[in-house]
């Protein structure tokens, strides 16, 4: 029954996954995109370390919901797919996840910072500053690490109240960004404005250090213009 849904998914993220090299947000391997189907009861996901040039939608690898391979066992799946599980498991509403180790969001991950609301570029994809989780502990490192990396980015987001749908994108504290969405395709963008929104935010500092984010009301239109039941940019 669900054959081709899952066709159709392995053939969104090997797209997405491919995207990645295109924009310039990954070198060699670093970096993966997944998709979730609940109903089918599967992810789809990227191998791991497989060369982009190398890789096809036959070689996208489909696991249960729990991260367990059922489809593609020749390939292992991304290291990451135990963050990706656990996003998945606390966040509803995400649909796609990406990762990567884009330069520029790399950096402020590395500077443990969250990245401020500078702008109305940011304010387009992201209601608000763009939070840095904590650093791991020996312990989270030590002992399933990629799944301690996802209980960190869940621990953000509840404990700042902040609404994974509204900030589609965290900075893991001296690691790098993910990203989500309602597709892979949304949650590469997401991925791409981020990088691009911490380059402006970093200039804007070397600018004028004094800077301060925008005030509420510029955030709000800009937001929910794109975003909502009252959005009216682009095309119906």
């Amino acid at each position: 029954m669900f054959k081709e849904v899952i066709e159709e998914m392995k053939q969104r993220v090997y797209q997405a996954n491919m995207q990645l090299p295109q924009l310039g947000l990954v070198k060699l391997t670093w970096g993966n995109v997944s998709e979730i189907n609940r109903e089918a009861g599967v992810i789809v996901i990227k191998p791991s370390g497989v060369n982009y040039k190398d890789m096809t939608p036959e070689k996208m690898v489909v696991t249960d919901l729990k991260g367990n391979v059922v489809e593609g066992e020749k390939l292992r799946p991304s290291s990451d797919l135990a963050t990706h599980v656990v996003l998945y498991e606390q966040m509803p509403d995400v649909q796609a996840i990406v990762h990567t180790h884009s330069t520029n969001a790399v950096m402020w991950a590395q500077a443990g910072r969250d990245l401020p609301s500078y702008g109305t570029t940011h304010a387009d994809a992201f209601f608000g500053s763009v939070p840095c989780t904590r650093q791991l502990t020996n312990e989270e490192v030590i002992n399933q690490y990629e799944e301690n990396t996802g209980k960190v980015i869940v621990e953000t987001f509840r404990e700042r109240n902040i609404q994974p749908t509204e900030v589609p994108g965290v900075l893991v504290y001296g690691h790098g960004p993910f990203t989500w969405g309602d597709t892979p395709k949304k949650a590469v963008e997401n991925s791409l404005i981020l990088d691009e929104i911490c380059v402006m935010a970093r200039e804007t500092e070397q600018i004028n250090h004094k800077i301060s984010a925008i005030p509420q009301y510029l955030l709000n239109k800009h937001y929910f213009r794109k975003h909502g039941d009252t959005a009216y940019y682009g095309q119906s």
